[in-house]
């Protein structure tokens, strides 16, 4: 069952983001943190990081701004590690 409109109630995301999420089988917030927001924003051919900050901050209820400020150096990190593991 598909939740129309519950990705764009969530904080950072609108109703572009849900049209985006859907076209790759994301739904809810479950699916969300179910895949997380690296393997979605792969899945999506990596838009503009600030699409991962708003992931994030979705998954967390925070600002995409407060996890670019404050996670930016850590999600790089992680985003690396994700495309390239050893």
């Amino acid at each position: 069952m598909h939740y129309m409109g519950e990705i764009a109630k969530l904080k950072g995301l609108g109703d572009a983001s849900e049209k985006q999420l859907n076209t790759i089988g994301i739904y809810t917030k479950k699916d969300l943190e179910k895949i997380g927001a690296l393997e979605i924003y792969i899945k999506l051919k990596e838009p503009h990081l600030c699409f991962l900050y708003a992931l994030v901050g979705a998954i967390e209820n925070r600002s995409w701004l407060d996890v670019a400020q404050n996670d930016k150096t850590r999600l790089l990190i992680e985003l690396d590690n994700f495309k390239h593991p050893n």
